[in-house]
C-alpha cells in the first residue's frame, strides 16, 4: 500500500547515518544516530523470553538513563547466539564509541533480521570506522537511516512535529513478527526538549501502551522489540503534558504505518471495541479480533462473513458477551453499516454493502460489547498470500 511521507524536521544536535556494508545485499543495512551531547534516555524492550543480544546489552547501557548514540544493523538479528552474540553487541558499542569519541556505555545497539546467525563482525567493525565521514543532519541522512534499519518493510517510516521551540522526530521499522508486548520491532525518537530521565521513562511507557502495544500484524512478539527516546535538552523545557500528547500522536502514526506496511498486506484495519466492563476486557476482545486469521482473510477478500467477528469475540472465554448486547459496525460516519441481533432477526443485513466497506484500503470496525465505560483501539492488516510467500522463504 502507498504511504504518505510527512516532511522531516531535523532536530538540533542530532546526526544520522545510513550506509551499506554488504551484510546480505546491496541495500542500506547499517545506521547510526549520534548526539552532540549526552542525552536523557528512556526505553522499553521486548518481553519475549529469548531477547536478542542487543536488547540485553541495551538494557545494561540504559541503566544510567543516559545515551549519546544508537547503532543499528539490519538483515541479521543477533538473537539466540549465546555469549558470542553478547560480545558482538558490546563490540558494536565499543567500535561506535571509538568512532564518536564517547564511552561505549553511552551507545545503544540494535539488530534486526534473521534469528540464529552471527553478525559479520569484520564488516560491522569496518562500518563503525566509516561513521564520522558519513554522518549528517539533513533530511536525506535521516531517510538513509530509516531505510538502513528496514528488513521486509516496503517503505521507510518517520514522523516529526514541534512542541513549542522543541522538535520531536521518530523513525521506525517493522512489517512482520509484530504483536508488540512492550514495543514494536525497532523505533527511535529524538528531541531537543529538556526532560529528566524519570519523567521521560514514565511518558514513554504511557505512550507505548496506547500506540505500539495496540498494533498487530501476525500475533508474533519479536525477540528484538525496542523503543528508545533521546532528549538532548538544547531547546530548553517544554510543557510535559503537551509533549506527551504530541509524542502519542507521533507514535500512533508510526504504529499505523507499521500495520499498513505489514508483510503482504493490502489493507489497514482500525478496530475500536467499546462498552466493555474493564480495560482488560476491551483489549482482550480487540486483540482476539485483530489477530484472527479468519477475520483477516475475510477482510482481505472483502467477504461479508460477519460471523467470523462474532466468533472472535466469543472465543475470549474470560469475558463472555451476551449476543443481544453485541453490535458490529462496518465503516464509519454516514457510510457505516451495523449488524446486531435485531437486524439479524429482521433479515435486514446487507451483505453487499458490508463487502463494499471491507473492500476499502482502510477498513474501520467498531464492536460494541455492552454498556460499560471502557474502550480500546487497535490496528492491524489483512492476511494475504503475500505474507505466506514472504515468510515461507524468508532466510533464502
Amino acid at each position: 500500500m502507498a504511504m504518505d511521507y510527512p516532511p522531516l524536521k531535523r532536530v538540533p544536535g542530532f546526526s544520522w547515518l545510513g550506509i551499506n556494508l554488504g551484510i546480505k545485499d546491496e541495500t542500506l543495512d547499517f545506521g547510526v544516530i549520534a548526539s552532540d551531547c549526552k542525552c536523557s534516555a528512556a526505553g522499553v524492550f521486548t518481553k519475549n523470553n529469548f531477547p536478542g543480544a542487543p536488547v540485553i546489552v541495551g538494557r545494561e547501557n540504559l541503566q544510567n538513563a543516559q545515551l549519546q548514540a544508537i547503532v543499528v544493523n539490519s538483515k541479521i538479528a543477533n538473537v539466540a547466539t549465546g555469549n558470542v552474540g553478547i560480545e558482538d553487541a558490546k563490540n558494536m558499542c565499543r567500535w561506535t564509541g571509538e568512532a564518536l569519541g564517547i564511552d561505549p556505555e553511552l551507545v545503544l545497539p540494535s539488530s534486526t533480521g534473521v534469528i540464529g546467525r552471527r553478525l559479520p563482525v569484520e564488516q560491522i567493525s569496518i562500518g563503525c570506522k566509516l561513521i564520522p565521514e558519513n554522518l549528517g543532519s539533513s533530511p536525506e541522512y535521516i531517510e538513509k537511516f530509516a531505510r538502513a534499519i528496514m528488513t521486509t518493510d516496503k517503505q521507510p517510516k518517520w514522523i516529526s512535529d514541534s512542541i513549542g521551540k522543541a522538535t520531536l522526530l521518530g523513525v521506525a521499522k517493522g512489517a512482520g513478527m509484530i504483536e508488540p508486548n512492550m514495543a514494536t520491532m525497532l523505533s527511535y525518537f529524538v528531541t531537543d526538549a529538556q526532560l529528566n530521565p524519570e519523567q521521560l521513562q514514565k511518558i514513554l511507557l504511557r505512550v507505548v501502551d496506547k500506540s505500539f502495544n495496540r498494533v498487530s500484524i501476525d500475533s508474533d512478539t519479536s525477540t528484538s522489540d525496542t523503543v528508545i527516546i533521546l532528549a538532548n535538552g538544547l531547546a530548553g523545557p517544554v510543557d510535559s503534558e503537551n509533549f506527551e500528547n504530541i509524542f502519542s500522536n507521533c507514535a500512533i502514526h508510526l504504529s499505523k504505518e507499521i500495520a499498513r506496511d505489514g508483510e503482504g498486506s493490502t489493507k489497514l484495519i482500525e478496530l475500536k471495541v467499546t462498552g466493555a466492563e474493564s480495560q482488560q476486557m476491551a483489549l482482550q476482545i480487540a486483540k482476539s479480533v485483530i489477530n484472527s486469521p479468519l477475520v483477516k482473510t475475510a477482510i482481505h477478500g472483502a467477504d461479508p462473513n460477519w460471523g467470523r467477528f462474532v466468533m472472535a469475540v466469543g472465543k475470549v472465554l474470560d469475558y463472555p458477551v451476551c449476543l443481544d448486547d453485541l453490535t458490529i459496525q462496518f465503516g464509519k460516519g454516514s457510510q457505516s453499516l451495523t449488524v446486531n441481533s435485531a437486524s439479524l432477526a429482521a433479515g435486514t443485513v446487507n451483505l453487499n454493502a458490508i463487502s463494499q466497506l471491507l473492500n476499502n484500503k482502510e477498513v474501520y470496525l467498531k464492536i460494541v460489547v455492552g454498556d460499560g465505560e471502557y474502550s480500546e483501539t487497535v490496528w492491524g492488516c489483512d492476511l494475504t498470500k503475500g505474507y505466506i510467500e514472504e515468510n515461507a522463504f524468508y532466510t533464502t
